[in-house]
């Protein structure tokens, strides 16, 4: 029976379009970006930037929170500060892009019947109306510049061609330099662009901690679980993937009717969200490689994320024994490990000095996984070691 306490109890904290109150690990990269943008308003200038990273680099994040930013500072003063956010992968084309300005500053045209040339005139007219500086936010950025567009021109000199005070912001996971005509790359010299670096695993960690004392019930997770999944999304580093496992772990968790969230949730998943073990990869498997996995998978069913590796070696050599199987040598078994940690199927963590390696699992439930194990040893089809 489903336990009444909820997990989740703020998941819009986690969906990738909120917009935290604090940046984790994007400090200095806001800092100096804000500075840019500050010195330039304060002169009556404006300011463009190119900001590129991979996918769930916090790009978006770090201009929408420079925006409003930008926007809560300028509040009162005689040019205050507005911001337009638009996705460019949904508005692929200079009208459509133009569509979204112009509600931007409080006009509406049809979709049709008006040129470009005709809709830059009225958006001139919008921004007199209501005096402003107007910073647009163009995420997703490489599916317009990559077209025929002239609106990033257009919008880079918008002094000079007397549309008004307005920033540009161009956000996309690679350089858009290279599909800038000439006159556009001009305004995003090498003070103008931004380079996310992927998020390290210590960084996924902080993010993710943040964000689960947000979105989750006090005392309904661990550390541990925030760490596994750090680990499972530290090779891409990438924050958007880690929230959604986040929040899948937890919908897993109260769907069990588990009170905590726990590492067997984040296991279930990460299955769920993308593939994991195959039945070719058991099939490839050796006897070897199958009992310690087996032994890994039992170790695993209770709270743990891993496992101290003596100990896991200790309930390996307990599972052979019970199968009437001579022992493995300690070289054996380390090899044995080595391999399965080149088949991507286990994580080997070095521990400090004096302690014992950690082995872990994220591919797929424990229990699951140990029943997938036991059925294959027990049909006696595994190649030998």
């Amino acid at each position: 029976m489903p336990n009444p306490a909820r997990i989740l109890v703020k998941e819009e904290t986690l969906d990738p379009a909120y917009l935290p109150p604090k940046l984790v690990r994007r400090e200095t990269e806001l800092g100096v970006a804000s500075k840019r943008f500050r010195e330039a308003l304060a002169k009556g200038l404006p300011y463009h930037l190119m900001v590129t990273g991979g996918i769930g680099s916090g790009k978006t994040a770090l201009v929408r929170r420079l925006a409003s930013d930008l926007e809560r500072s300028g509040r009162g003063t005689e040019l205050p500060v507005r911001q337009a956010y638009i996705n460019c992968w949904r508005r692929a084309s200079d009208r459509t892009v133009m569509l979204d300005l112009l509600h931007s500053v409080e006009v509406s045209l049809p979709d049709r019947g008006y040129s470009l040339s005709e809709m830059m005139d009225v958006f001139e007219q919008g921004l007199r109306r209501h005096p402003q500086h107007l910073i647009v936010l163009l995420d997703e950025a490489a599916a317009l510049v990559k077209q025929e567009t002239k609106l990033v021109y257009l919008l880079s000199r918008s002094r000079e061609v007397r549309l008004g005070s307005i920033s540009l912001v161009l956000v996309a996971a690679q350089d858009l330099l290279p599909y800038l005509d000439a006159a556009s790359r001009s305004s995003f010299g090498v003070t103008h662009r931004l380079s996310l670096a992927p998020y390290d695993r210590e960084a996924l960690v902080e993010i993710l901690t943040a964000r689960a004392a947000l979105a989750l019930r006090p005392g309904s997770f661990e550390p541990e679980s925030l760490e596994q999944i750090a680990r499972i999304a530290a090779p891409n580093g990438d924050a958007r993937f880690a929230l959604e496992l986040l929040a899948g772990a937890a919908h897993v968790a109260e769907d069990l009717g588990s009170d905590a969230l726990l590492p067997e949730h984040v296991r279930r998943a990460k299955g769920s969200l993308v593939p994991t073990l195959s039945e070719s990869q058991l099939e490839a498997l050796s006897t070897n490689e199958l009992g310690v996995l087996l032994a890994l998978s039992r170790s695993l069913k209770g709270k743990g994320a891993a496992v101290p590796s003596q100990k896991l070696r200790a309930n390996h050599a307990a599972l052979l024994e019970e199968l009437g199987s001579a022992a493995m040598s300690r070289t054996t078994f380390w090899r044995t490990l080595k391999e399965l940690e080149r088949d991507g199927l286990v994580t080997l963590e070095a521990a400090g000095s004096g302690e014992s390696s950690r082995v872990a699992m994220d591919e797929l439930p424990a229990s699951y996984l140990a029943t997938l194990v036991e059925e294959r040893l027990g049909r006696g089809s595994a190649r030998k070691a």
